[in-house]
């Protein structure tokens, strides 16, 4: 890379969106804003690679990433086509419905038809979006360049490179992760900045690339959910190229660590075997990768009453979810899309001051509130955690664990609404509606039904480890 001094200034009368950081979160960001007819320039402190492998700015590229259903829907309107891009480089379509989750109480149904979603590690996800994005017209990126400050003057933004290059623009957005420095920015600027809020229950995990000895045994992910009660479970999911990650999930003193016998071990003493079985089907391909940069962290940007015009913060630079719940890339495209029709219909007149961007803030907080709560509330169980619940959430929890019960029961009405809810389909309100309430009422006269059966196919694969 030549440097920030060769770069092209964008002369056009078109906006100029200054995005920092190639994340998940930029680049659908700049999907957005360049639908919107912006002229987008992204600077990212990495060099990115050409191929999809882990890079230094995204410490858990190796661990397990699946966009939620609602997650797949955003970054298809943003991106058409991305689904099938995804299929054609190996990504594993998942009927959600087909699962094999052991939950606190029992496990879920695995034959109601759900969503699908696609299966993909972090790396090819990642590439196959950047490839996307910096193929549109009007959008440049350029890497291996650290955005060191922040100012503006009457109309335009000023970012200062560490080479002491100055590029201006009409709208920054922050998705530099949870490593944002707007904070600090923030304060330079005389603005004051709220404590982030922060939930963190100490959670750990470890992530080990496997592929399979000949056919692969099952076709299906399997979740041994870590509850409050166990502290302690693994992920298992089908990947491009025919590999598996497998994924070891510890709590507090149950954190795994890098070591490749004890990370057999972790597997082999779970409350269910079905991981370990798997394993013996399949041979590691790569070292165990741990990550425990999990805790939950939330800026309150959005409380701010004198935040500035032309200036806002998406994905993990605002806040920041324990990936455990999948949440951080659905709402990152979410986000999005709210940037798109803002931009759309933003009436500031270019060249007369950046868009006042206050009330887009708010709303972009408001769509990581629903997984910021489903996330916090579910920690706050954890005794790890430092904090405690509120009465609204032990309210919650409450409700929904008996939710939960109705799901490892059959329950179908109760497990769609549970689904919709975590997919990010529907509000919370839905855990409410009459047929869940219905259920529940039934369960408190007749008593619970037969819990569900364990999957088939993890009895084979048990059968077929034996054999």
């Amino acid at each position: 890379m030549a440097g920030v001094a060769s770069w092209p200034m964008i002369k056009s009368s078109q906006p100029h969106v200054l995005i920092i950081g190639a994340s998940l979160a930029g680049l659908f960001t700049a999907a957005a804003a360049r639908a919107a007819g912006a002229q987008i320039t992204i600077i990212e402190r990495d060099v990115l690679p050409e191929r999809p492998i882990p890079r230094k700015g995204v410490p858990q590229s190796r661990q397990p990433h699946v966009l939620l259903h609602r997650g797949l829907l955003a970054a298809e309107e943003l991106l058409p086509g991305i689904r099938d891009d995804l299929l054609n480089h190996g990504a594993v379509p998942l009927a959600i419905g087909t699962t094999a989750w052991l939950g606190e109480y029992g496990w879920l149904p695995t034959w109601i038809p759900t969503y699908e979603t696609i299966s993909a590690t972090r790396p090819l996800l990642e590439h196959v979006v950047r490839q996307r994005v910096n193929d549109l017209d009007g959008v440049a990126i350029h890497e291996g360049v650290q955005v060191v400050d922040l100012s503006r003057d009457a109309r335009r933004w000023q970012l200062m490179c560490e080479d002491a290059t100055t590029v201006q623009a009409d709208l920054v957005i922050d998705a530099s992760g949870r490593g944002s420095r707007l904070p600090q920015w923030l304060v330079e600027l005389g603005i004051p900045v709220s404590e982030p809020l922060i939930v963190d229950a100490r959670l750990g995990y470890a992530c080990r690339l496997y592929r399979a000895v000949g056919k692969p045994p099952i076709e299906i992910a399997v979740v041994i959910a870590a509850t409050p009660q166990t502290g302690r479970g693994a992920v298992a999911i089908p990947v491009e190229d025919g590999h598996w990650l497998i994924q070891t999930i510890g709590y507090g003193e149950w954190r795994p660590t890098r070591i490749p016998e004890e990370f057999d071990e972790f597997l082999a003493t779970l409350h269910d075997p079905a991981i370990s079985d798997l394993t013996q089907h399949l041979e590691p391909v790569s070292d165990v990768a741990v990550h425990r940069q999990t805790g939950n962290r939330r800026n309150r940007y959005e409380r701010s009453r004198v935040w500035p015009a032309g200036l806002l913060a998406v994905g993990d630079a605002y806040c920041s979810f324990n990936p455990v719940y999948g949440q951080g890339i659905t709402v990152a495209a979410c986000q999005a899309l709210l940037i798109r029709e803002a931009l759309k219909h933003d009436r500031t007149p270019v060249g007369h001051g950046p868009m006042d961007t206050r009330r887009l803030q708010r709303r972009i907080g408001a769509v990581a509130g629903v997984p910021w709560s489903v996330a916090t509330t579910e920690d706050l169980r954890h005794p790890s955690s430092a904090g405690s619940q509120s009465r609204l959430q032990r309210l919650m929890s409450l409700w929904t664990a008996r939710q939960a019960q109705l799901v490892g029961h059959g329950e179908r009405s109760a497990y769609l609404a549970f689904l919709r809810v975590y997919h990010l389909m529907a509000a919370p309100i839905t855990l409410f509606n009459p047929a869940v309430i219905a259920a529940t009422c039934r369960a408190a006269v007749r008593g619970m039904p037969e819990p569900n059966p364990r999957p088939r196919a993890l009895n084979a694969l048990a059968a077929n480890r034996t054999a």
